[in-house]
């Protein structure tokens, strides 16, 4: 049965209901500005942050009111900066009906199996126009932030684009990340690759293959082949371990294979100034990952220290000069250009390289040592005072999903709720070490919650697994590797 409703009678009641609408909303408008301007001081206060403070309390309600900038939406306008794995996580099921949410990002994270085709790109990659289309996108750069007049100034990355724009924020929420930190070694910038992002991982595997192809031209020697050949790795954490992990898989598995002639001149080494691999994991997986290694032919050079990168010779204190054909940088993260910009108007952390925080995610003016009213930074670009934590995906994480619920909160209006500082909960650390074996290491839960090898390995996949964003890639993630067991990884060169 279908019932037809007369247009005019339609349009009386449309303005009928928006009249209500607009004088329920300039009435709550109104009350809102006159409680606050009467009794702001006696329910709203704001957390004094000391320098000397070794812990947070919970507070009442300690995020400021603010006038609201724009029209349609109680909370105004949201602006995220980065869509990483803080960033992204604190989009997924992010209050679009009380916030114009607005992202700028110019990239997305990576996982080291789409730099040797164990994944595609497309694995990893999700888009966020599709994820939530009342949510606004921009591909571009955030060069700077006017705290005060609440701006931020971007710059497209859009190719052949370098346009520059401006957004204006109610709410500002820094999730940057940060870069790859070369540590003034002359040289790593320009001859280095690096494991950031999804441009990254197509020149790493372009370059594994362009070292094979050049290696086996009839004009190379033996010597030249061999430097071709050595494959090398600066950084012996997880992030560095994994990727040589999958890089020794791709060339024994595959490569091997291509390359028959070439396989017994390849050579690859694990360079880290510290004295082990994996120093934040137990000892006794620490010495796992390394025999394996070793039996696998992989070079672990601890206690090195990097002088100089050159074009195709790595400079190394304790042993000289080294020739290489491909070089990864896979060390510790230092600050990105846009919070590197922020030094003269917030606060930072004993290394001058992150944004320091209040327990609430929010950050710290510089002059008067208190949270900045609505704006918060998580990821690895921001650390909490006097409670440091690792720039890992799992704080990230964390850091994301308390974030959302808390500014689901503000947006309640409701000024009597008590919101608790933030408090990591660590689920421990794991990595993979080639050939379906890894490291688990859950000490931060049991003290006995330790684990190496294939079951191990099993865990770290249904772990990563689990951490991907939409149900579209954990469909596609198990797809490939399936396609890679049986067909052998991607080659391809695009």
């Amino acid at each position: 049965m279908i019932f037809i409703i007369p247009t005019r009678m339609l349009s009386t009641c449309s303005r009928t209901l928006l009249t209500r609408e607009v004088l329920s909303q300039t009435y709550n408008n109104v009350r809102r500005s006159f409680h606050q301007d009467t009794t702001f001081s006696k329910k709203f206060s704001l957390l004094t942050v000391s320098t000397k403070s070794s812990s947070i309390q919970s507070i009442q309600s300690p995020f400021a009111k603010r006038n609201v900038a724009s029209l349609g939406k109680t909370q105004g306008r949201l602006v995220i900066l980065g869509s990483g794995w803080a960033g992204y996580k604190l989009i997924q099921d992010m209050d679009t009906k009380h916030y114009e949410v607005i992202v700028v990002s110019p990239s997305t994270p990576l996982l080291a199996s789409s730099s040797v085709g164990t994944l595609e790109f497309r694995c990893i990659l999700e888009p966020i126009r599709k994820y939530s289309p009342k949510i606004q996108f921009y591909q571009a750069y955030a060069d700077t932030i006017d705290l005060k007049q609440k701006i931020v100034y971007c710059t497209s990355n859009l190719e052949r684009s370098k346009n520059k724009f401006s957004l204006n924020y109610d709410t500002l929420v820094i999730a940057a990340g940060a870069n790859s930190n070369t540590f003034g070694i002359k040289g790593v910038g320009e001859n280095a690759l690096f494991l950031k992002d999804v441009s990254d991982a197509r020149r790493i595997r372009q370059r594994v293959i362009e070292c094979f192809e050049h290696a086996g031209q009839p004009n190379i020697t033996e010597q030249e082949a061999f430097g071709l050949l050595h494959f090398a790795v600066v950084g012996g954490g997880p992030t560095g371990i994994e990727f040589s992990a999958e890089l020794h898989d791709f060339i024994t598995e595959d490569m091997a294979r291509l390359y028959p002639d070439l396989i017994n001149l390849v050579t690859m080494s694990v360079y880290d100034i510290a004295p082990q691999i994996l120093g934040s994991f137990d000892q006794s997986l620490r010495e796992f990952a390394t025999k394996k290694f070793t039996r696998k032919g992989i070079k672990i050079r601890t206690g090195r220290k990097v002088k100089e990168v050159n074009e195709r010779k790595l400079i190394i204190e304790e042993d000289g000069e080294v020739p290489y054909g491909m070089l990864v940088w896979a060390t510790g993260l230092t600050d990105n250009p846009l919070t590197r910009s922020m030094g003269n108007q917030v606060v930072k952390d004993k290394s001058a390289k992150r944004l320091l925080t209040d327990g609430f995610l929010r950050v710290l003016d510089k002059e008067s040592f208190q949270p900045i009213d609505n704006v918060y930074a998580l990821g690895d670009c921001a650390s909490i005072q006097d409670y440091d934590l690792p720039a890992t995906a799992q704080v990230a994480n964390q850091k994301a999903v308390y974030l959302r619920k808390v500014l689901t909160q503000i947006a309640k209006d409701n000024p009597i709720m008590d919101i608790k500082p933030f408090k990591f909960l660590n689920l421990g650390s794991m990595a993979y070490i080639g050939k379906k074996e890894a490291v688990v290491d859950m000490t931060p839960v049991s003290n006995k919650a330790i684990e190496s090898g294939r079951l191990a390995w099993i865990f770290w996949r249904s772990a990563y697994f689990t951490m991907t964003v939409s149900l579209r890639n954990k469909m596609l993630i198990p797809m490939y590797w399936i396609l890679t067991w049986l067909f052998g990884r991607d080659i391809s060169r695009f």
